[in-house]
């Protein structure tokens, strides 16, 4: 795989990003792309490992040895082939995952990992550029019909692949527009909505119905699932975290999403511009270290706010792999995005206290401490707050990039579902099925909040298992979850 001691020979290289003065100008993409010669060396230095771990540590088991090899060779298009046959969609991981197959790369033990993620990118940027990519309908319809319930990754995926399966496939999605927390969640300069658009138009050629403004359980009634053969609900995990302290109800305390979803839908209707969370000559402070955290600052600083503050209740992470988390694992270690380096202000340690409003219910500072982990063997580790390290921080908004608590308790309430202990919908990665006949769930909604790869891949192995069930065996591909090293 890849050229004899292209490893030795090459150095990793991925996509370049626009200067911060000239991105933040704006919500475009903003990575200016290798030269195809260059992608090829990029795939060239994959050393044919003796055991290959990448697509161990790939949730969705890509065959990553083998699609490097064909873009060393230059063989683009079995190289999309190759991807395309255990990723639907590798135009939104290869933007959005944080790539933990690269944390499993072999070669990442002596040297810079293989830039798969990146070269997972070029290849279905290709097959799009030389219309390879093409709507494939079922050669044939069982008669059979299946509801899925949301659009974002594993609705999607699990719809593609129920249709390819024959099945007759509606999928509901409760927004205007489709794509789940693609479209309103990840800000476009993350993911422009085109890349979204483009692969939907593909699954409408390949007959998959879609159904938008479609919430079910409040403007359609649950009753109109029993209509379908089965179901598979995919609603992700939506519930966000709140920070229940003094001042949380202050003018100017957010919820991340609402910030994210009012901006990204502003972009595309100027009649909602008026209803943005405006950032602009404000005072930011994100409580978040996470990806949510990540998009805020960017948006923040699109806006043109003032300052940028960013508050994690978590130690700072080392620089370099911690023992804790050895190769080929997922690594606790220190990330720096590209919203961050445009500029923001990063705490770690930190408890927020109290939100300080005026007199007309506008938040104007918060309150904070600095803490610290007790670790005591055998029990969870105790935050301990640091006497005297009590701080006050001006600031006009705030935004709750706290994670999600699971799913809203609609579906779960009107179809009789039983949870598990974090709320989710409790379903067995042997079968996905719910305690219900003939619903299944798969995505966020199941497993609780998690990368996009995994999504694609309880879509996937869910639509296998729907298929079973409805036709006795299934022939759609299915990955053994159990052998995946990553959380």
């Amino acid at each position: 795989m890849g050229e004899l001691g292209g490893f030795k020979k090459y150095e990793r290289k991925q996509e370049i990003n626009n200067a911060v003065v000239d991105r933040v100008k704006n919500y475009k993409e903003f990575t200016a792309p290798l030269s195809v010669e260059e992608q090829q060396k990029q795939g060239s230095r994959c050393m044919d490992c003796g055991i290959p771990f990448c697509h161990s540590g790939c949730p969705l088991g890509n065959l990553i040895p083998d699609f490097n090899d064909m873009v060393h060779k230059g063989e683009w298009r079995k190289a999309l082939e190759i991807l395309h046959s255990t990723n639907n969609f590798p135009e939104f991981t290869g933007r959005l995952c944080p790539a933990p197959c690269e944390k499993a790369c072999v070669l990442g033990l002596i040297d810079e990992p293989v830039a798969i993620e990146n070269i997972e990118k070029y290849i279905v940027e290709k097959g799009f550029e030389k219309g390879w990519i093409k709507a494939k309908r079922p050669s044939y319809r069982s008669g059979k019909t299946v509801a899925v319930v949301g659009s974002g990754p594993a609705g999607l995926a699990a719809a593609q692949q129920l249709n390819r399966a024959g099945h007759i496939v509606t999928v509901f999605e409760r927004e205007d527009k489709l794509g789940g927390l693609l479209r309103y969640g990840i800000p476009n300069f993350k993911l422009e909505k085109e890349i979204i658009d483009r692969r939907i138009k593909i699954l409408e050629e390949e007959g998959v119905n879609f159904r938008t403004n479609a919430n079910i359980g409040v403007n359609i009634s649950v009753e109109e699932l029993k209509e379908f053969d089965a179901t598979v609900l995919c609603g992700g995990a939506t519930q966000a975290r709140n920070l229940p302290i003094p001042g949380s109800d202050a003018k100017g305390v957010h919820q991340a999403m609402d910030f994210l979803t009012k901006q990204t839908k502003a972009l595309f209707n100027k009649d909602l511009e008026n209803d943005i969370i405006n950032a602009k000559d404000k005072d930011v402070i994100v409580i978040g270290g996470g990806d949510t955290g990540s998009d805020c600052i960017g948006t923040s600083n699109r806006h043109g706010a003032k300052s940028v503050t960013n508050f994690e209740i978590m130690p700072k992470p080392p620089e370099a792999r911690s023992e804790k988390t050895p190769w080929p694992f997922w690594p606790l270690q220190l990330k720096t995005s590209s919203s961050h380096e445009e500029g923001c202000d990063r705490n770690w340690l930190i408890n927020t206290k109290e939100f300080i409003k005026n007199e007309k219910g506008e938040l104007i500072a918060l309150k904070t401490v600095e803490v610290e982990w007790k670790i005591i063997p055998g029990e969870r580790p105790k935050l301990i707050e640091k006497e005297g390290s009590e701080k006050t921080w001006p600031c006009d908004l705030v935004f709750l990039a706290l994670g999600f608590t699971g799913p809203e308790q609609t579906l779960p309430e009107k179809l009789g579902l039983t949870q598990d202990v974090r709320s989710n919908i409790k379903a067995s990665i042997h079968n996905y099925q719910t305690n219900v006949q003939g619903i299944f769930t798969a995505g966020d909604m199941r497993r609780g909040q998690s990368l996009i790869v995994w999504a694609i891949s309880e879509g996937r192995q869910a639509a296998h298992h729907v298929d079973a069930y409805l036709m006795g065996s299934s022939t759609l591909p299915l990955k053994d979850s159990n052998d995946l090293l990553s959380a």
